[in-house]
């Protein structure tokens, strides 16, 4: 008889979701990642409507994860580690309301872990500005087209990819080594 608890859903927007995912789909515990949309006004947008900011989504990662093999704490963990939660709408050189830092809760139990962990990060100084990630109340997802799913793990050579999402995923890589896959 398997004692597992069922696999929970975790939903994180920290800019880029092909940056996101890239890290999220290297660690023990994340079963499916799948990169979308949320947080907006527009039923069914497409990449295009999203780029333009003007939707009011957030582009995001829905994981699920086995809780028994990493806790949401741990997931908060590496979503804090691997973007700048202190920038509003934009990380790095992608800027819009789309590229905002937002956790959007699919329960109060992550509501109240994930305001719990900005208090610490707060509290510890780990960041030498305020952070400005949301906490939010999930709302509807919408998966992205398909040739977002995956995305750097097909397209590594393209610009984007070397330069951006490569150099970050070897730092994150040598950081979290112990939770890898």
């Amino acid at each position: 008889m398997n004692n597992s608890r069922a696999t929970e859903v975790a939903i994180l927007g920290g800019g880029c979701f092909w940056c996101t995912e890239a890290f999220f789909k290297e660690l023990k515990g994340v079963g499916s990642i799948a990169p979308g949309y949320i947080g907006g006004e527009l039923d069914n947008p497409t990449y295009a409507a999203v780029c333009t900011g003007e939707t009011g989504h957030a582009e995001a990662i829905r994981i699920n994860f086995n809780p028994d093999e990493i806790s949401y704490e741990r997931l908060l963990e590496v979503f804090f580690a691997t973007h700048d939660p202190t920038t509003l709408n934009r990380q790095g050189n992608d800027i819009g309301t789309q590229y905002r830092s937002e956790i959007f809760y699919t329960n109060e139990q992550q509501k109240k872990i994930a305001k719990a962990y900005i208090e610490f990060l707060t509290q510890e100084g780990v960041f030498p500005n305020p952070i400005v990630t949301k906490v939010s109340e999930a709302s509807k997802f919408y998966e992205a087209e398909d040739y977002h799913h995956n995305y750097y793990s097909g397209n590594k050579e393209q610009g984007y990819c070397a330069f951006v999402i490569t150099p970050k995923l070897e730092k994150f890589k040598k950081v979290f080594q112990s939770i890898l896959k």
